[in-house]
């Protein structure tokens, strides 16, 4: 139990000093989704209010008794953000005590956000994904897919990214990102261009009112698999019977939301099912594969958590008086 007599506050840049790795944040993520099963995990669906002006508003709960914290993510996805030089998606996170109630920390939303969210796409890459994929297609080339790039490249063998995305910086930073990990980075003229022979496909395109679905799933090749991060919102939905097996974050939480991510008769589980060992990961090395995200605030969680507890030991980050 946490008896602090001070607030800690861990920026972005203490959080990036912190050098967790994947293999960290992938058991760190795995460990909160087994104590699910074990009633020692508990999450609410994640609440979102979307106002006519096309912003995203969106809120997390989640709680744990190991690692003994509650976490709460507050984040607001506005797509104007970059006319002002602000990036397009901005959030906070604030850790509790989840026994005693006591504030831990306050730390940047944004990368834990994008780290969490290649965390969980890495574990279902882990069971649905050809362990020997060599060429990853990246459909959006911001923040998401440069933690992607990471994740991935420390999971598989990667010799080669394909990039398709509208912004000339991101595309570039993304290039580069992968040019300093050793692979060859190309720019492709068109999605399916990008797609097509790849077999890893991580889609992050960011979401807004004039986004229209153009991603065909029929594109990909026998072996493939996407983490589709961006709701499917660029996906075209008569395309998705394609795969052969489509795994969502939670299936509890998409119960309760207004519109299906994708056709529920099309989706053959949850990743807590799939950590739990309750449905079996790849069947055949010709499965075309999927993991579909809406936001699992688990991820939130084992993220904070791992990130205050390795602060807390290293001494990092800014202390404020309670």
């Amino acid at each position: 139990m946490e008896h602090p007599d001070s607030l800690w506050y861990l920026s972005h840049k203490t959080l990036e000093s912190l050098a967790l790795t994947t293999k960290d944040v992938i058991e760190s993520i795995e460990h909160l989704l087994l104590g699910r099963k074990q009633s020692k995990v508990w999450k609410a669906p994640k609440a979102v209010i979307t106002p006519p002006d096309g912003r995203y508003m969106m809120a997390t709960l989640s709680a744990a008794d190991d690692p003994p914290f509650l976490a709460v993510k507050a984040l607001i996805l506005n797509p104007r953000n970059r006319q002002r030089g602000l990036p397009d998606i901005n959030s906070l996170i604030i850790l509790l005590d989840s026994d005693t109630g006591l504030p831990l920390a306050v730390m940047d939303g944004n990368w834990i956000t994008a780290v969490r969210t290649a965390g969980l796409s890495a574990v279902a890459a882990k069971r649905l994904a050809r362990m020997d994929a060599s060429t990853a297609a990246f459909i959006g080339c911001g923040t998401q897919a440069r933690s992607h790039l990471q994740a991935f490249a420390d999971l598989f063998p990667l010799r080669e990214i394909r990039v398709f995305g509208r912004g000339s910086t991101n595309r570039q930073a993304l290039c580069q990102a992968a040019e300093k990990l050793g692979l060859l980075a190309i720019t492709s003229k068109s999605a399916r261009e990008a797609v097509r022979d790849a077999d890893l496909i991580i889609s992050t395109v960011t979401l807004s009112p004039e986004l229209i679905p153009f991603l065909d799933a029929r594109w990909l090749k026998p072996g493939a698999f996407a983490a589709v991060v961006d709701l499917a919102a660029s996906w075209l939905t008569d395309s998705m019977p394609a795969f052969d097996r489509i795994i969502i974050d939670d299936i509890e939480q998409e119960a309760q939301m207004p519109t299906p991510l994708v056709d529920p008769e099309l989706v053959s589980g949850d990743l807590a099912g799939l950590i739990n060992d309750d449905m079996t990961g790849r069947c055949s090395d010709d499965e075309k594969t999927a993991f579909v995200f809406r936001g699992l605030a688990l991820g939130d969680l084992a993220l904070a958590a791992l990130a205050y507890q390795r602060a807390r030991h290293l001494h990092k980050g800014s202390e404020i008086e309670r």
